[in-house]
């Protein structure tokens, strides 16, 4: 099945750091701009970060501007998020997506989801 697997989240303290991985070996089609999006319970989804195929160009919401690191290794079909200096309110369930429309800015459009991988940030 095609699909994209996260993986890297978990519980933090505030002020904590995590990284998270998106794979996309899965898909037969895997040289696309991704983004990574987070939903917490009650709130819509927001998209956080996005990235070129090539790395050279990203996006990151005012929200975690300065915090968040986007990345990625085509050798191994992965997009990173580096998480730093975590906040409560960063809590949500992060997922990432392959875009088959990007602005260069937060409107998207994703084709494969994955499953999302959970991050809260608590004392």
């Amino acid at each position: 099945q095609e699909q994209l697997v996260e993986s890297g989240g978990g519980l933090v303290q505030p002020g904590g750091s995590l990284r998270l991985s998106c794979d996309a070996s899965k898909l037969t089609q895997n040289y696309y701009a991704r983004a990574w999006f987070r939903q917490a319970p009650g709130k819509e989804r927001e998209v956080v970060s996005a990235i070129t195929t090539t790395g050279l160009n990203t996006y990151y919401a005012d929200s975690v501007k300065g915090r968040y690191i986007v990345s990625r290794d085509n050798a191994k079909n992965t997009v990173y998020l580096q998480l730093n200096n975590l906040r409560p309110e960063d809590t949500a369930n992060y997922y990432c997506a392959r875009l088959v429309f990007w602005d260069g800015k937060n409107r998207t459009r994703g084709d494969y989801w994955g499953q999302g991988t959970q991050v809260t940030v608590s004392s």
